[in-house]
Parts: C-alpha cells; sequence; structure tokens
C-alpha cells in the first residue's frame, strides 16, 4: 500500500526532499500556502556546497540541472573595512564548483519540476496519532489525513508544535533588506565595488553585505544589533525614512559602502529569530 505523504512548505528544503521522494516512485503532496510561485519575491542567491546541498540535488537527479543554472563565479568574496579598505578579495577558480551560486527563484522552479503543489494551502494545526493517522488542519477550515507529514514551513512551523512546544526566540540582530536593479548600468561603481560575488564590510555590531544575484540585481542588507522594537517610532513603508535611519546608524563609514543604503529604493525589515542551540525533541510517530 503506497502511504499519502506531505510536505508542509514549498521552500528549498521541503521540494528537494519532495522531489527526491518523487525521484524513488513515492507520491508526495506538497502543501504551500503562498497562493502561487511568484506570489512574493523568492529572496536572493543560495551557495549549495559540495556534500551538502549539491549531494542532496544528486540524490533528486537535478544535478546537470543544478550545474547549468548556478553561478561559480558568485563564490567570489571581498571584505572591505568600514573606511572602504579592501581586506580580502577572493576569487574562485574557474572549476571550482565548491558552493556555487543560485538564484532562489531559480531553484524553485528547478525544485518544482512534476511536484504535486496545492497552492494556497495554509496548515494551522498538525495532530499526530489519529486512528486514520496525520490529521492536518487548514486555515479554510478543511482537514486532510496523511500517514506522513514533513514539517518544512520555516521558523514559525505550524508543524513543529506537534512534536516540541520550543519557539523561536529573538537573536538580538536585525536586518534590513533592500536590493538595486541592472546595476552594472546603474550604479558601475557600485558593480565594482561588489564584484562577482558578495562584498561584505564589518564594524562594531553591525555590517553591510551585498550579494550578487543574476540579472544585475544585487540583494543588500544592513544587519545591526538592536531591541526587537527598534522601529516603533518608524515607518518602514516610508522608504526615505528608513534610509535616513539606516545612514545616520552607518554614519562615518566610506561613501562607496553607504551608496549601497542611498540606492535602495524599498526596504524589507527581517529580524533574526532562532531556536535554541540544545533543542531537540521525542520521535513522534507520523
Amino acid at each position: 500500500m503506497r502511504r499519502r505523504i506531505a510536505v508542509v512548505g514549498g521552500g528549498p528544503g521541503g521540494l528537494t526532499f519532495a522531489r527526491v521522494l518523487h525521484r524513488h516512485g513515492h507520491p508526495v503532496t506538497v502543501l504551500e500556502r503562498d497562493p502561487a510561485p511568484d506570489a512574493r519575491p523568492p529572496g536572493g542567491t543560495l551557495d549549495l556546497h559540495e556534500g551538502l546541498g549539491q549531494l542532496a540535488l544528486e540524490k533528486a537527479g537535478l544535478a546537470a540541472e543544478f550545474a547549468a543554472l548556478s553561478r561559480p563565479e558568485g563564490q567570489a568574496m571581498r571584505i572591505l573595512d568600514v573606511d572602504g579598505t579592501v581586506l580580502r578579495d577572493w576569487r574562485p577558480r574557474p572549476d571550482d564548483r565548491a558552493n556555487p551560486e543560485i538564484d532562489r527563484g531559480h531553484l524553485r522552479d528547478l525544485l518544482l519540476g512534476p511536484l504535486d503543489v496545492r497552492w494556497g494551502r495554509t496548515v494551522t494545526r498538525v495532530v499526530p496519532g489519529t486512528r486514520d493517522g496525520v490529521l492536518v488542519h487548514f486555515a479554510d477550515g478543511r482537514q486532510e489525513t496523511f500517514d506522513l507529514v514533513i514539517g518544512a514551513d520555516g521558523a514559525r512551523s505550524r508543524v513543529r508544535p506537534a512534536v516540541s512546544p520550543v519557539t523561536p526566540h529573538y537573536t538580538g540582530v536585525t536586518s534590513v533588506e533592500t536590493s538595486l536593479d541592472d546595476v552594472d548600468t546603474r550604479h558601475p561603481g557600485l558593480a565594482r565595488l561588489i564584484g562577482d560575488g558578495s562584498v561584505a564590510v564589518y564594524g562594531a555590531n553591525r555590517s553591510l553585505v551585498a550579494q550578487r544575484n543574476s540579472g544585475g540585481h544585487v540583494k543588500v542588507y544592513a544587519k545591526f544589533r538592536a531591541p526587537l522594537d527598534w522601529h516603533t517610532d518608524l515607518d518602514l513603508a516610508d522608504a526615505d525614512a528608513v534610509r535616513s535611519r539606516l545612514l545616520a546608524l552607518f554614519d562615518g563609514w566610506a561613501p562607496p559602502v553607504l551608496d549601497l543604503l542611498r540606492h535602495g529604493t524599498a526596504f524589507a525589515h527581517r529580524p533574526f529569530h532562532a531556536l535554541p542551540v540544545s533543542h531537540t525533541w521525542t520521535h513522534v510517530p507520523g
């Protein structure tokens, strides 16, 4: 008898797991709360390491496709001091495949392939150990039973409470994300600063990181230690106000570095939450 298997969450981890099952002939259903694959921006680029992410894609039978889509040159990394001094400028060899970059959107589309994904299915609760298996509750009131449920739905997982009451805590570090488009044409100076991969500038309790994606798109992350409510007096939808606050926070840093923030047109607040390092849980059937 074939088992009913569900993966909750259509991110890279959940989709990769589902593709491995699919390759080995196990029917699997992916339950994803987003209404469509392109419902929101896919986020920045990912580096997939040999023996880790690349191994998972090999097991999914997608190694060749990944090699065609990935960007080995994206492994390049520059590290600057706050005054703009280059402390490290590492560039990969042409044959270096240790951890090539791939855009999240490209990886998502690669993984989706033939998978059965139910879009717009928001899981609210999972109840294991019922007579018919694992009962999955959805936001629209529907319920469905599976023999096996895999939780791949992120930090605020709706599956995790079935095995553990522990919730993520704020780490004290937050990030504000912005982006630059067509950087090579519109901002050639910043394109040279970033190089083919990423540039990171580290100061005391704060950093600026810019990460090149394909098509001249660059993600910029301003990271700093702050209370979770640091922005209560700030309208995060007001790009000019957020930009001014960030420029004040990084005051004194080299002007070319601050241009990464000056040219950002929209900003997203992304505080870092994490589970305790010692977190474990007891096995629950299903």
